[in-house]
């Protein structure tokens, strides 16, 4: 059964804007409360810190980038020493997270784009975030919520699982995931909200096998629903996954 099911698509249609949002409110609660310390799993200690790891953390774990990141942080303080150390010397230092051809073209593009066009600060706000090589919306958003304590929804493949399982969108597209999670959470805590859905996501709704058995968020969840009506059709009484 898939994420985006009829059934958690006829669940999105019966339930009116009002109670989704409720429901949201209800979601936002447990999260919150099963993930009180969620945060950034990227080490950083300045925004374009974040920006650089960020951008290494595309196909790679925050693990991996977070062992790569010391040696590459301590040789380059500002963008401009970036652009000195050169593609080639870039490459050899993030080799190991992956792609490291493109990214280290998008870094030193976007290095590039801040000394020319923003005076070597990363700048603050969305629309000049997104105007850097190898920063859509997902990086501006982490940028903005985890640097300069700017709320933004963060949605990489776990939020877009979980908006998908929770039923709380049928958008596939992320851009349009972001703007209806806005509607359903507030403001104030979409940095937060991001984190405990990615940590969630990481931790018990993972891809390919949820533990739903061990979710303090299955009340909620329209995915689980399916999967025990599923279970009840077929004569089953399926095991839940731990």
């Amino acid at each position: 059964m898939t994420d985006q099911s009829p059934k958690t698509r006829t669940q999105r249609a019966v339930e009116g804007p009002e109670a989704r949002k409720r429901r949201a409110g209800r979601i936002l609660a447990g999260l919150l409360e099963t993930y009180p310390d969620a945060h950034c799993e990227l080490d950083f200690s300045s925004p374009l810190e974040l920006y650089v790891a960020t951008v290494l953390s595309a196909q790679c774990t925050d693990a991996r980038v977070n062992q790569v990141t010391p040696a590459l942080f301590a040789r380059c303080r500002t963008a401009e020493d970036y652009l000195a150390l050169g593609q080639e010397e870039l490459e050899t230092l993030i080799r190991s997270t992956g792609f490291y051809r493109n990214k280290a073209r998008n870094i030193l593009g976007g290095c590039a784009a801040i000394v020319e066009r923003f005076g070597g600060v990363v700048p603050r706000t969305l629309e000049e975030l997104v105007t850097i090589p190898g920063c859509g919306r997902k990086t501006a958003n982490v940028i903005l919520g985890n640097a300069f304590d700017t709320p933004g929804i963060t949605v990489d493949t776990h939020v877009q699982r979980l908006s998908h399982r929770f039923a709380l969108t049928a958008e596939t597209d992320p851009v349009k995931i972001e703007f209806a999670l806005m509607e359903l959470f507030p403001a104030a805590e979409w940095t937060r909200l991001s984190h405990a859905m990615i940590w969630h996501g990481r931790r018990t709704c993972e891809a390919p096998k949820p533990r739903c058995g061990d979710c303090s968020l299955r009340a909620e969840c329209v995915y689980v629903r399916e999967q025990e009506k599923t279970a009840g059709s077929s004569g089953q009484k399926r095991k839940p996954r731990s």
